[in-house]
């Protein structure tokens, strides 16, 4: 495909085509991410169609701008290279097997004090406020775009969508921790796992990963999927010390 016969049109706010004798060859996309981050995609065959969109949405958009990309995948990887994105970080996936007899979380009691509330359990109003005080605690550490990637967008001020979605550790009238889990067909996904900062180090994660895998086991599906960001020492412990293995890895590219 000459790149000359190759025209690109901004066909909506967020959407750009690329048009070769009346059809679409390649398609680009940003979205906003609650952080205010601004993400963006491309879906090109050909190097040429992809360097024309790049072109034209970075001309377009405001900076910094991101993208994630498969590590594996070293052709989309090259081009966004091409464009001056560079590698912010990496995030690892691990598979999660949920058999207790692999995973030694078969008697791992709750901290005293503290209950296990199961998946699609937990209390809206409690699990609002835990999660609205975990995102105030890691947005006023080493913020929220830290964590693994969200691509959910949310209306303004609304930062938990499902509560049906998570399991809670409750202690008294309060929740201190969650997990969130998507019911993925055949493997969930662990999306988050988080405890709040004034109950660490008390095996609360631990806990709710032994109830939300005890739970997925008894339910016959053998393994979970998980994301974690590779600067995350404690989290990547964790899933590693209950036999996870590392499947693959996305990178979070910049371009400042």
């Amino acid at each position: 495909m000459g790149e000359h016969a190759v025209t690109i049109a901004r066909v909506a706010e967020k959407q750009w085509h690329a048009v070769a004798d009346d059809r679409v060859v390649g398609r680009g996309d940003a979205s906003r991410r609650p952080d205010g981050r601004i993400f963006v995609s491309i879906d090109a065959w050909h190097c040429a169609v992809f360097d024309r969109l790049a072109d034209a949405m970075l001309a377009d958009l405001p900076g910094p701008l991101y993208t994630l990309v498969d590590e594996a995948d070293l052709d989309v990887t090259s081009h966004w290279g091409r464009a001056g994105f560079t590698t912010r970080r990496r995030e690892w996936e691990y598979l999660v097997p949920t058999d207790p007899r692999v995973t030694g979380l078969d008697s791992v009691p709750p901290p005293p004090g503290v209950t296990m509330v199961a998946v699609g359990e937990a209390e809206e109003d409690p699990l609002r406020t835990l999660d609205q005080a975990i995102r105030d605690e890691v947005e006023a550490t080493v913020g929220w775009q830290e964590m693994p990637a969200e691509v959910s967008p949310r209306p303004d001020g609304v930062t938990l969508l499902d509560p049906s979605k998570y399991a809670a550790a409750a202690q008294s009238d309060d929740y201190v921790g969650l997990v969130r889990l998507a019911p993925v067909t055949r493997q969930p996904r662990i999306g988050l796992i988080a405890v709040r900062s004034d109950h660490h180090r008390r095996g609360i994660a631990r806990a709710l990963l032994a109830q939300v895998l005890g739970s997925l086991h008894r339910s016959g599906i053998e393994t979970a999927s998980a994301e974690v960001n590779e600067s995350n020492a404690a989290a990547m412990a964790l899933f590693e010390g209950v036999g996870a293995r590392r499947a693959s890895s996305n990178l979070e590219l910049v371009l400042r």
